[in-house]
């Protein structure tokens, strides 16, 4: 029996959601304390419910057409859908659990076909026509004529001109997808929950430090076993790959996670032909050739052959580079002691030792310096230096989870400006990664500017919890986790600083391969002393970071960028090769599902590969960026949105080198009001041009990674 059918059915009166409008809450904020896993769906269904009734208002309004009532009213609608989703979506990926999962297998075809329903409205789509083919002929504004071109765009590239059939079609091809990603993602977080290893010797753990072993410890005791555990989480996965001297447990670890969802229970191959053959099918009932052509339709990039020139020409600058890179650690490595040829369960290994000997330097030596409350303070102090941003704690507001904190930020005029969550560390119903995202979008009604309700999640190290005093420390992070809060953080200021009329608009809502650009930006902090200065103390002593050991770190950044570029590549590379199919892939019955997908994948990345492929291993199926988030044809955008960090980070260099400071206010200032503050409401290159006065360029990518020198050389 279906899950909503043996739910107590939230009445009006006990569902917190029905009364969104009158929450007491501060500044509005989601009521957590009071929701519970039994309101969504009857909140989902009625939200539904109102939203197709608004959505019917417009159609039947007698009035003639105009921009206010119908694509202002459009903007509008389903204002409640958007409150019970934002909660609903946000749980399932911080704190999900059975229960939550079975709603959302169960909702997604509702969704969908909620979705299918408005966007194949004739006679919503009639008026909405009717005031576009005027466009030229209305007094808009910059942001409405985007808003009117977008909406009309959206409904033509969602079926609305589609013939009857089409649009059945349509209707069945999304809804399909729609199970197909969800049954994807789901599959690859069971995986990575069910997997781990108990060690009971501990003479095996030979390499690890002391924080490793407490956290593979707590790992234990929270299964009620003995000894030590380990898992496929990043805060194990990570340390125990770097650290670990046993190359058989580093091999097996590596196995385990490279080969999620090959195969087994949680077998994604056949998924990944549904996903992408329903896609063509999708792309094709529009009269595109691929999928790639339909989905990269307004983005920066354009076209498929924009995408591979920028692959290929990233390509041919690093892999001279990165292949002398895996020359020089197979060396290194021979000489320590490997026999046999390096495989990736020894990259990470080897690679932290020739770091560590090259550069003097690794994460045992920065985690002191980089204690969680302290990068806290510094995150937000760059925010401040640089916009004038306050935030404030505030226990009042109501959270998710007990080790979620919530903040009001304030802007430099001491004016509200957003809410704020951060959510720092892994837990069972949490999924993997880090990422941010908002409850409640920005927005202007009625000359009312609702401010937008921020979150950002992660899954760092946690503190160090012992029976023995000498063994508690607080929660450390390694450098990467560092570099990723800065990445994380800058999405969320691009969501906390938006200033727009439209929801549809704001923060984030910008082209995928635009939308990277705030968060990869603000990672070139982390290499700046006048930034590191701010908070980098070290968490016994309170001492500053040391400057030698700034330039250690400093030195230490160009090393091994032309593996982590080519790496990446590859993962474009398998993206754009799923999705440019022009034929349905067929799956060679001789070989079958699972060898036919692994030897396509393997064949798209060859290109770039460098290291050897291990039989029985697949990126593709746990890659959720692309098979169960919204990347598909679109992963290259990390690579472009790289090469417009770097090029807009030298502005603020630039500067330096003329007033002696990394935060330059008037670059900041250009920054804030051309891209953190403007979301979609012009195109994204002609918003880059307004605050970089030119192009972009490849150069200071190169330059920053020093590939120029190596590739000369």
């Amino acid at each position: 029996m279906a899950l909503a059918t043996t739910m107590l059915a939230a009445t009006a009166a006990t569902n917190p959601f029905f009364e969104y409008k009158n929450w007491k809450t501060p500044h509005g904020t989601y009521p957590f304390d009071e929701i519970h896993a039994e309101h969504f769906m009857p909140a989902f269904d009625e939200a539904m419910k109102r939203g197709l009734k608004e959505i019917d208002d417009i159609v039947n309004n007698p009035a003639i057409p105009t921009f206010a009532n119908t694509i202002e009213a459009y903007e509008s609608s389903g204002e409640m859908l958007s409150i019970v989703a934002g909660c609903f979506y946000n749980l399932t990926n911080a704190e999900t659990n059975d229960t939550l999962q079975q709603i959302e297998m169960e909702l997604s075809p509702k969704l969908s076909e909620y979705s299918s329903t408005i966007r194949l409205n004739e006679g919503l789509f009639k008026r909405i026509k009717t005031v576009y083919d005027q466009r030229d002929r209305l007094r808009l504004n910059k942001a409405q004529y985007k808003l009117l071109e977008d909406i009309y765009e959206g409904f033509a590239n969602n079926g609305a001109n589609l013939n009857e059939a089409d649009k059945k079609t349509y209707r069945e091809l999304t809804a399909k997808l729609s199970q197909l990603t969800l049954q994807f993602g789901q599959n690859v977080l069971k995986a990575t929950n069910a997997w781990s290893m108990q060690l009971t010797d501990e003479s095996l753990l030979a390499g690890l430090n002391s924080d490793t072993k407490i956290i593979l410890r707590q790992n234990a005791e929270q299964k009620g076993l003995d000894g030590w555990v380990l898992n496929l989480k990043p805060t194990t996965y990570i340390p125990v790959m770097q650290d670990l001297d046993n190359r058989d447990i580093r091999r097996e670890l590596y196995m385990a996670s490279a080969s999620k969802c090959v195969g087994g229970e949680y077998d994604n191959t056949g998924l990944i032909v549904e996903i992408v053959n329903t896609r063509l099918a999708l792309a094709q009932l529009f009269g595109k050739e691929t999928y790639a052509q339909k989905s990269l339709y307004k983005t920066m990039a354009d076209t498929p052959e924009n995408v591979y020139n920028l692959l290929n020409q990233l390509r041919d600058a690093y892999m001279p580079a990165a292949l002398e890179e895996v020359k020089e650690l197979e060396q290194y490595a021979r000489e320590h002691g490997l026999y046999a040829q390096l495989q990736p369960w020894d990259w990470s290994y080897y690679s932290k030792k020739l770091k560590q000997e090259k550069y003097s330097i690794s994460d045992d030596e920065l985690k002191p310096y980089f204690e969680l409350e302290n990068v806290k303070k510094g995150v937000f102090g760059l925010a401040e230096h640089l916009y004038g941003l306050k935030f404030k704690e505030n226990k009042k507001i109501q959270v998710y989870h007990p080790e979620v904190t919530a903040y009001e930020v304030y802007d430099e005029k001491g004016k509200f400006l957003a809410v704020y969550y951060a959510d720092f560390h892994p837990r069972e119903g949490k999924r993997g990664g880090a990422w941010m995202n908002d409850f409640q979008s920005q927005y202007i009604k009625n000359k009312k500017d609702h401010r937008p309700h921020i979150v950002n999640v992660m899954n760092f190290t946690r503190p160090v919890v012992s029976d023995n005093p000498s063994e508690c420390k607080p929660a450390l992070l390694t450098y990467d986790e560092v570099r990723t809060f800065l990445h994380e953080f800058g999405h969320g200021l691009h969501g906390m600083m938006t200033r727009c009329q439209y929801a549809s608009q704001s923060g984030t809502n910008v082209p995928r391969d635009f939308v990277e650009l705030p968060s990869q930006f603000n990672e070139n902090f982390i290499d700046e002393k006048e930034f590191l200065d701010t908070f980098a103390k070290h968490y016994e002593t309170g001492a500053s970071m040391p400057q030698e050991l700034i330039d250690k770190m400093h030195a230490s950044q160009t090393y091994h960028a032309a593996y982590g570029c080519v790496r990446q590549l590859s993962f474009g590379y398998l993206d754009m090769a799923w999705h440019s199919l022009k034929e349905p892939f067929a799956v060679n019955e001789s070989i079958g599902t699972t060898e036919s997908v692994c030897r396509f994948s393997d064949e798209a990345m060859r290109q770039v590969q460098v290291m050897p492929t291990v039989y029985g291993t697949q990126m593709a199926t746990s890659f959720t960026h692309i098979f169960s988030g919204g990347y598909a044809a679109g992963y290259y955008s990390y690579k472009w949105s790289e090469l417009l960090d770097a090029d807009a980070f030298s502005v603020f260099k630039e500067a330096q080198k003329k007033n002696g400071s990394i935060f330059d206010k008037k670059a900041a200032k250009l920054f804030r009001e051309n891209i953190l503050e403007k979301g979609g409401t012009e195109k994204s290159m002609d918003l880059y041009r307004k605050f970089r006065s030119g192009e972009p360029t490849i150069n200071a990518l190169l330059e920053r990674d020093g590939i120029k020198a190596k590739v000369i050389k």
